[in-house]
């Protein structure tokens, strides 16, 4: 029970002609006694108000399991909460005006710190509905016990008490509803923080622990971490389309590319083809703990940057070489030049050929008969070529090391930035 009681005027009679009308002044009068009964009654509340206390909190541990866990963790706590509503409430039934702020900030702040414990608004409501009853009987037996002529003049304030009643069962789940958002953004927005740093490498050995409980997965375990980028509509994160439902995963999303945190203990290939044109992402290899998560952030970054712009997963295990190119982009540039920079005294039209031929021919496993037929021409114009580019840059193609560095120079041509 929480709010101040205002007299009230009661409206005039209206256009029907009432059968025995009765003098304006009557209705001022009825309030004017019904309010002298009412403040005579909460004065005797507020000298009992202790009692009063210990029946609310009594009902309250029996109808509400909430409030009997509440007063088994803290009895005093929630005597002394109970209390000072009791006592706001009773106070405004004296003065409405001079007790209504203080009634209003009592209540606000039993809304807020209830939200922040956890007790369910449920709960909460009915204990602001228990107090109100709880007050109204006491009143109507105090003025049974001393003057029972007077009960019936009570009921001229009874509206005035509900309304008191209802505004602060408003007002407390104005506030809880509040802090309870405000508890869900701070919540999530130490998520964020803890996933973040995770994923940049900048999280503390001590942090883990913390950020192990807020992402819901083991400090200890196999990750890997996947990068997805493109293809999505806005606000929908790529994990509905990447990942199979039964994964574990952490989605950190971001402006331009949304990190998923995997488990991989059981899943060691957890990435599930995806069809939707345009969707780009890149798996890194697994590594051991979360304290890893920052590597296998960087290496997820770095097969995403592997994959086409039109789209597809790549697995950056299946794709090492190119990922060593891409994860140093100096020496795969000074290694182009080195093994394919040779070729550009040629007109361009005809670097092109060589290349393409020398791409295709690698792609084929060096056979020059299947290179042949992907190229449209002969099998000894594909061995010619080959020999040409022999002789240009002074590499053998049967020289193992020599048929590396051109693979590597082959792959830092296309993937690099011209």
């Amino acid at each position: 029970m929480h709010h101040a009681v205002r007299p009230r005027t009661l409206p005039r009679p209206g256009p029907v002609p009432a059968p025995r009308p009765r003098p304006a002044r009557v209705r001022p009068l009825i309030d004017a006694d019904a309010l002298r009964v009412l403040h005579r009654g909460a004065r005797v509340l507020l000298d009992d108000l202790p009692h009063l206390t210990d029946r609310l909190v009594a009902v309250l541990q029996e109808q509400q399991s909430a409030y009997r866990a509440a007063v088994e963790a803290d009895a005093t706590g929630t005597w002394q909460e109970v209390h000072r509503s009791l006592r706001h409430s009773v106070a405004s039934l004296l003065d409405p005006r001079g007790a209504r702020d203080a009634a209003r900030r009592c209540t606000w702040r039993i809304g807020a710190a209830r939200a922040e414990q956890g007790l369910p608004l449920d709960a909460l409501l009915h204990a602001f509905r228990l107090g109100g009853s709880l007050v109204w009987q006491a009143l109507v037996d105090e003025t049974c016990r001393t003057a029972p002529e007077d009960v019936r003049l009570l009921v001229h304030v009874a509206s005035d008490v509900w309304e008191f009643v209802d505004e602060h069962c408003t007002l407390v789940a104005d506030a809880y509803r509040q802090t309870e958002r405000q508890l869900a953004w701070r919540r999530e927005n130490r998520v964020r923080l803890l996933a973040a740093a995770l994923l940049d490498g900048s999280s503390r050995i001590a942090d883990l622990p913390d950020a192990a409980e807020a992402l819901d997965l083991p400090e200890q375990g196999r990750y890997v971490v996947v990068a997805v980028a493109g293809g999505r509509p806005a606000g929908c994160p790529g994990a509905q389309a990447v990942l199979p439902p039964t994964v574990r995963v952490h989605w950190h999303p971001g402006t331009d590319v949304d990190y998923g945190i995997v488990l991989a203990d059981d899943d060691p290939e957890p990435v599930t083809a995806d069809a939707r044109p345009g969707l780009r992402v890149g798996v890194s290899s697994a590594v051991e703990g979360l304290a890893a998560v920052g590597g296998a952030r960087a290496l997820a970054d770095t097969a995403l940057g592997l994959c086409p712009e039109t789209g597809g997963t790549v697995r950056l295990t299946d794709h090492l070489p190119a990922a060593l190119v891409m994860s140093s982009p100096e020496l795969g540039a000074a290694l182009t030049d080195r093994l394919l920079g040779p070729l550009a005294g040629l007109e361009p039209a005809d670097a092109d050929v060589l290349l393409d031929t020398l791409a295709t021919w690698l792609a084929c496993d060096g056979s020059a008969q299947r290179a042949s037929r992907r190229l449209y021409c002969h099998r000894n114009t594909v061995l010619n070529r080959l020999r040409r580019y022999e002789q240009l840059t002074g590499r053998s193609l049967s020289r193992p090391s020599d048929l590396v560095e051109v693979t590597l120079a082959l792959t830092a041509h296309r993937l690099l930035p011209r």
